[in-house]
């Protein structure tokens, strides 16, 4: 035991009748934490018991009972514990869990900065204990390394609420800006107010470093720091790491935007864009959610000067001797490191050669960055052959595309020209071509139906051709499809497959064509022309349609459908044909008789006539019957077949 743990009156000491002091783990500036043993439960705790001198000052004494208060609300695996808090004579403690472990910050001195999944995995255990911290109303006020615990078996904590406050009490004087100047938001600087977006900004503080292995803002003065906080902007962690993916980088602006709103609301919102970014980036932070029955969680300032320490990193996890914890371990590594001093020169130049080495390793040996080659475009095979010969290893995934030929390469995740490791995993996204969609039959349906069913299956649809059919106007008498870069259509009037991208025709139906016939021919044009028809007539002789009607329609030459445009073949009428009539005058008559009927007319004539013997009889005059006035007038020259020719008849032989 060190002569600082030996001279500590509190080593042995039994504390409020129940908890037995045994090694001193960290001393701050309002604080001395000491790991001690519950005799009641018989377990390990982490005692942290405020300096006498701050006893009597009544803030202190309420700041540190408001820190037992706000993280005893918090039941989330991702916060420190608070067991329990009490006054014994003129000391006041609070009780927590003990759980071995470093904090965030002594990973950061061991490693510099971290990679994407170790800060991935820390920023979600961070996030989601601070996420039920402002669920509960509370703002946290201290976020940065030193209070991120990382347990030796995995859990990942965030402790020292001893500036918690309620969110709706987030005003804070001067004396009361005690978060580390380095991750304080421009409004606590500007204006000494505080909410759960303050936490938002130092969180992304924290992530900048974590993904760089340095603060964004540097000064000799901590004004100077406070100074750029309020004015400046946090630049890309990718300017100082290649390496980081943009969805981190896009993360870090948002939380570290100068105005609160601009920011996530709380660490809720804050987390599901996380969570968002490990499914694009397939990061599964392995972190240990269980709770365990023991161990110490704590943050601190500690006498050295620094903000906060922690516990030294991964020792075994096997009980705490008396006297023997991890901080007396972490102090005896470091009394051995400075043993070392007198190998410091050796160690320079070693270390020099070593930094040489490691430049050239990085900067263009086999250890350096490597740039994602462009194979969009490229088949699946060819783009594999070019990530293999980068020494990266190639997955992929299909994604539809209307653009891009099925079995080539749409891009590459991470993009084309970003640096990664040796043996990074690149994920390509090949083209299935255009997504498929299954039609319902389109003939019957309106030409409106038809053309949502196609613009839902993202299908183009040019104006539709228009017939004259038998079927219902407005209705789709036809339809066919063509895929992108095919010059076959495919009949889709029963229904059919169809592809994004591609096109389809239709026909309408404009109803049956008007039926003109037995119109006059003015009338019949002018029906013809309301529907965008042409008339052309020729005559034609009708004993049953009135000279100048419409007899008949002729059909479409070629065949086929009328079209708009199109002209109509019309018959007019010029009324019942004419025929000569034979000039029977001085026939018998029998004679007239038989030349008439053989030229198709009927013979009219006294019926007394019949009484007279043929040879008696000679006709003196013929004339059509008064009454029918296609012959001509009076004259029985012309007339329609079946016109009755009358005649006179005179006796031939006197009585």
């Amino acid at each position: 035991m060190s002569t600082s743990q030996q001279a500590d009156p509190l080593i042995g000491r039994l504390v409020d009748g129940r908890y037995r002091v045994r090694a001193r783990i960290a001393r701050g500036g309002m604080a001395t934490v000491y790991v001690a043993t519950d005799l009641r439960l018989e377990r390990r705790v982490a005692l942290k018991v405020m300096h006498s001198h701050l006893s009597d000052d009544v803030v202190f004494q309420g700041r540190f009972i408001q820190e037992a208060r706000a993280a005893a609300r918090l039941a989330d695996p991702h916060v420190v514990n608070v067991f329990d808090q009490g006054q014994d004579a003129e000391m006041a403690y609070l009780v927590m869990e003990y759980l071995p472990g470093i904090t965030l910050r002594e990973l950061l001195r061991d490693q510099r900065r971290l990679t994407v999944e170790q800060t991935v995995t820390i920023m979600d255990a961070v996030l989601s204990g601070l996420a039920a911290a402002h669920r509960a109303g509370i703002v946290h006020r201290d976020v940065k390394p030193e209070n991120v615990l990382l347990a030796e078996d995995g859990r990942i904590k965030i402790g020292d609420f001893g500036l918690a406050r309620a969110t709706t009490a987030n005003t804070a004087s001067g004396q009361m800006l005690m978060g580390t100047i380095a991750y304080l938001a421009p409004e606590l600087v500007t204006r000494g107010t505080a909410d759960a977006r303050s936490d938002i900004y130092s969180l992304g503080i924290m992530l900048y470093e974590m993904l760089t292995g340095e603060q964004p803002y540097r000064g000799e003065q901590p004004m100077q720091i406070a100074f750029q906080h309020a004015t400046d902007s946090v630049p890309r962690p990718s300017v100082r790491n290649p390496g980081v993916p943009e969805p981190l980088d896009e993360l870090v602006l948002w939380a570290t935007e100068k105005v609160p709103d601009e920011r996530p609301a709380d660490a809720s919102e804050m987390l599901s864009r996380l969570r968002e970014i490990e499914r694009q980036l397939g990061i599964a932070p392995q972190v240990q959610r269980t709770l365990a029955t023991s161990g110490l969680v704590h943050t601190d300032r500690l006498d050295t000067g620094e903000m906060t320490k922690v516990m030294p990193a991964a020792v075994p996890l096997a009980p705490v001797a008396d006297g023997d914890d991890n901080a007396t371990r972490l102090r005896r590594r470091t009394r051995a490191r400075r043993a070392r001093g007198a190998w410091l020169f050796t160690l320079v130049i070693l270390l020099a050669a070593l930094a040489a080495g490691i430049g050239w390793w990085f900067g263009s040996g086999p250890g350096s960055l490597i740039a994602v080659p462009a194979v969009a475009g490229h088949t699946l095979a060819q783009a594999e052959d070019a990530l293999a010969a980068q020494n990266l290893v190639a997955t992929h995934s299909d994604a539809y595309s209307t653009t891009v030929r099925a079995g080539t390469v749409i891009r590459s995740d991470p993009e084309a020209g970003t640096r990664v490791d040796k043996k990074s995993t690149v994920q390509l996204i090949v083209s299935d071509g255009p997504a498929p969609h299954q039609l319902p039959a389109l003939v019957g349906m309106t030409e409106q139906q038809a053309r949502a069913e196609l613009t839902r299956a993202k299908v183009t649809v040019g104006d539709a051709t228009s017939f004259f059919t038998k079927a219902t106007s407005g209705d789709v008498i036809a339809a066919s499809f063509t895929a992108t870069g095919s010059d076959k259509s495919i009949d889709c009037a029963k229904g059919c497959t169809v592809y994004e991208g591609g096109s389809a025709k239709l026909s309408v139906s404009l109803g049956p064509i008007p039926d003109v016939t037995g119109q006059p021919i003015a009338a019949a044009t002018a029906t013809l022309a309301d529907v965008d028809l042409k008339a052309k007539t020729s005559e034609a002789f009708s004993s049953s349609v009135a000279s100048g009607s419409v007899i008949s329609m002729g059909d479409r030459a070629g065949g086929g459908n009328w079209r708009p445009g199109d002209t109509v073949p019309l018959v007019v009428s010029k009324g019942p044909a004419l025929f000569p009539v034979p000039d029977v005058v001085g026939k018998t008559r029998d004679g007239a008789k038989a030349a008439l009927q053989q030229a198709g007319f009927e013979v009219g004539y006294n019926a007394l006539w019949d009484s007279v013997a043929d040879s008696a009889t000679k006709v003196t005059a013929q004339a059509p019957v008064a009454s029918n006035s296609t012959c001509s007038n009076g004259s029985p020259t012309a007339c329609t077949k079946g016109s009755e020719i009358y005649l006179t008849l005179t006796l031939t032989v006197p009585f």
